[in-house]
């Protein structure tokens, strides 16, 4: 069978994913059983993949699936125990004594606050943390999914304390010889190597992460504020500049001087403390006359809202300190960063205790847990200590596990489906067919089409693993190494090619579907994921664009020289960007 026509095929299931649930809108419960059922016949009729491997990945999918209904679980309990004590109602204040400005807050909330859980933790934790405290403090459900969505960019690729480079690009490349003779001939160790590929990453995201805030806010008052207008999120343009800078310069420091592992936890905790303060001064925070708030709830569409609704419930003493309220988040990043550092014993300990199905049914698919490293079990023990600590009456903790319960039994039926049939989809070679497994098939396909524009197209390679899979990590062991490949057979440097498969990876996150699954259900909002992936595509295809279009300059310039096809396309986005700002962003809005 052909390269193309195989490549056509591998893309059925996404085709199917973006058929039924982005453009018919139907529930992720009832389009992804469709899209498990065509990989599913695909591996077996096309591939001639083992009936006993495709049920074994299925299998893996289904574990793999209870492991995210008990992080989402972990994560509704939590905001749910901060409602009942009351806790919510003073976080929510203490962000209106900074500014009532929901552009502001969604900033520092989503943006900094959400990158530096993806810092200690990664794997979608930052949408269950940010996205509901974004609910609770009285955002749209729908626009606190979206918020968590754009924001799984820039800090993706250095999360959970580096893993996407530290691990996935590692597997993905270690397992050939040559590149390791490669990395020895620049005259790096395999870890130098590794870090000076993560450096290059990085460069590429503290380009893109730089509009990454004023895009957040864009999307939130074009679709979500009363008047539906781009302007009034250009409006806050310098505080948007300011905080991705406040960001993005340390990230990039990192990168330089510390490796992998640093840049996103550095970055947004200097980015928190600079910002939080600039806003406290009013800097670049507009006058409070000038604050931006949504329209009145009743006016909100029915779509915007899902089952959990922030109560506004007071402590039972009648008031609680700010520092007593933030305590549960505080220790939720404590133990999220104290257990993912290697260099301290804690996440050792905790994943001493793994529940494995090696080779399952005698395959080479092998399935395993740890229930003490997920940040489930993080979130369900700090929400105990919360009960304690704000004196939660019983009857109101038994119910908020008890809606807990509910909500992340209803996220349980799209989950079951959609993880399936990733794995299904990855784990699809090894049949009698002989052909390399889809996403690899997809990708030779579209290289046969591309030729020298490769480095354009490789970000969206990564964004189309991370997007099926789940994960940045796991979209770097996939195409890593083909990546790099590709880097060689087109004669540029390799290493940059790896790079924007890393980042691509990471922007893959804002459209992926049990990402935004996850989002949804720890706000109640399931059903409605083909709408927030509408509304997050846009945010996807200029993150992975630019930085494709800066690849395509560095990789070719000495032989095209500056102006080239990606210098145009780099210079097309920045004058974009600043007309919109000259026009929209510099006038006053007329209320």
């Amino acid at each position: 069978m052909s390269v193309a026509t195989l490549s056509v095929l591998s893309l059925l299931p996404i085709i199917t994913v973006a058929v039924f649930l982005v453009i018919l809108r139907w529930p992720a419960s009832r389009a992804m059983p469709l899209s498990l059922a065509t990989a599913i016949l695909l591996a077996l009729g096309v591939w001639q993949v083992p009936v006993v491997q495709v049920l074994a990945a299925s299998i893996n999918g289904v574990i793999v699936a209870l492991t995210l209904l008990y992080i989402i679980f972990g994560a509704i309990l939590l905001l749910n125990t901060l409602q009942e004590s009351g806790a919510l109602r003073t976080i929510r204040q203490g962000f209106t004594d900074i500014t009532p400005d929901r552009r502001v807050q969604v900033i520092i909330i989503a943006w900094l606050f959400g990158s530096f859980i993806e810092g200690s933790a990664g794997f979608g934790t930052p949408a269950a943390v940010a996205v509901p405290l974004l609910v609770g403090l009285g955002f749209p459900g729908m626009a606190a999914v979206t918020a968590g969505m754009i924001i799984q960019s820039t800090p993706v690729s250095f999360g959970a304390a580096g893993t996407p480079i530290l691990v996935g690009v590692n597997t993905g490349l270690s397992a050939d010889p040559l590149i390791r003779e490669y990395a020895a001939q620049l005259g790096y160790d395999w870890s130098g190597f590794l870090a000076f590929i993560g450096l290059k990453v990085a460069v590429l995201h503290a380009v893109a992460g730089t509009l990454v805030p004023l895009i957040l806010v864009s999307a939130i008052t074009r679709f979500f504020g009363k008047n539906r207008s781009l302007a009034e999120g250009l409006q806050v343009w310098k505080f948007a500049l300011f905080a991705a800078l406040a960001m993005t310069i340390p990230y990039l420091a990192a990168a330089y001087f510390l490796g992998p592992e640093f840049p996103t936890l550095l970055g947004s905790l200097v980015g928190l403390a600079v910002v939080v303060t600039a806003a406290r001064n009013g800097v670049f925070v507009p006058a409070p006359e000038d604050a931006w708030e949504f329209d009145r709830k009743e006016h909100w569409p029915s779509d915007w809202t899902g089952s959990i609704q922030p109560k506004d419930v007071t402590h039972p003493s009648g008031s609680m300190g700010l520092r007593k309220a933030w305590l549960p988040y505080v220790l939720v990043a404590t133990l999220l960063l104290a257990t993912r550092l290697r260099t301290l014993p804690f996440g050792d300990w905790l994943q001493a205790w793994t529940i494995r199905w090696p080779n399952i049914f005698d395959t080479d698919v092998s399935a395993s847990v740890q229930p003490l490293f997920l940040p489930g079990t993080i979130f369900i023990v700090v929400s105990l200590i919360t009960w304690g600590l704000h004196q939660i009456p019983t009857a109101s903790y038994k119910t908020s596990w008890v809606t807990s319960l509910r909500v992340t039994a209803a996220a349980s039926v799209a989950l079951v489906f959609t993880v399936p049939m990733v794995q299904v989809f990855i784990n699809s070679d090894g049949g009698a067919a002989g052909y390399e497994r889809m996403p690899i098939a997809l990708a030779d396909g579209i290289a046969v089409l591309v030729g020298s524009a490769w480095p354009i197209v490789a970000p969206f390679i990564g964004g189309i693993g991370a997007a099926v899979a789940g994960s940045n990590t796991v979209s770097n062991m996939m195409f890593s190494l083909f990546q790099f490949d590709m880097g060689q057979r087109i004669g540029v440097d390799p290493t940059w090619i790896v790079a924007l498969q890393a980042v691509g990876g990471a922007a893959g996150n804002m459209i992926c579907v049990h990402n935004v699954v996850a989002a949804s259900a720890v706000v109640g909002l399931l059903g409605r994921e083909g709408a927030v992936i509408r509304l997050t595509v846009i945010p996807f295809v200029y993150y992975a664009l630019l930085p494709g279009a800066l690849g395509y300059v560095f990789v070719w310039y000495a032989q095209t020289g500056l102006l080239n096809a990606g210098s145009v396309i780099v210079a097309c986005i920045a004058a974009m960007a600043a007309y919109l700002i000259a026009r929209y962003g510099v006038r006053p809005i007329v209320r």
